[in-house]
């Protein structure tokens, strides 16, 4: 019984480890939220039986952690980039939407920024690696998750980024994308993460 229990102990945390961090972050903020909101509505409703009525809160997790917001709406505006360089039937990208990209990178790191050529390096690359694959649409949120969470490397451990790189080169060439257009978005991603550390 012991060892039984040992060793789902010792799954859960494996498989804990090898979760994308920010999906557990994500997550675990939103069940703080729900805890929050649950004791919410029951002081509410102890106020309402003493006549004061205030009402429940409904505000998700983002509402409630301004950082978690922050990053949420990093990872949305890098989607919205990845979209727009997919869509692309041009050799070189549209001037608003590379600068629009290169903002949204610079703006995902959290403390420690990239270096401005790091940052143009890799918007060139994406568009390089991205424009008009289709494919890549339906990975447009893994990759942006990806991509912010190297600009916030300080917060990954060395397993977990080789975790991140593995997982953009994969995602990349499972669409097709060049073996060698893949490894220039790594390389590009490991040098910002030896930035942002």
């Amino acid at each position: 019984m012991k060892a039984t229990l040992a060793l789902s102990c010792l799954l859960v945390a494996a498989s804990s480890a090898l979760a994308d961090p920010y999906s557990m972050a994500i997550g675990q903020a939103r069940r703080d939220s729900a805890q929050n909101d649950a004791e919410q509505r029951r002081l509410a409703n102890q106020e309402g039986d003493n006549g004061s009525s205030q009402p429940a809160s409904g505000q998700n997790a983002a509402a409630n952690n301004p950082a978690l917001a922050a990053t949420l709406q990093n990872i949305s505006n890098l989607q919205t980039d990845l979209v727009a360089f997919i869509g692309s039937t041009d050799d070189h990208p549209d001037p608003s939407q590379k600068i629009a990209l290169m903002n949204d990178l610079s703006s995902a790191a959290g403390s420690t920024k990239a270096s401005a050529e790091s940052v143009k390096e890799l918007a060139k690359d994406l568009f390089t690696a991205t424009a008009g694959n289709k494919k890549l649409l339906a990975q447009k949120l893994p990759l942006a998750r990806e991509i912010h969470a190297v600009f916030n490397s300080s917060h990954l451990t060395p397993t977990q980024q080789q975790s991140v790189f593995d997982n953009v080169q994969k995602t990349l060439t499972d669409a097709g994308v060049p073996l060698g257009a893949a490894i220039d978005v790594v390389t590009d991603l490991k040098t910002i993460a030896g930035e942002t550390k």
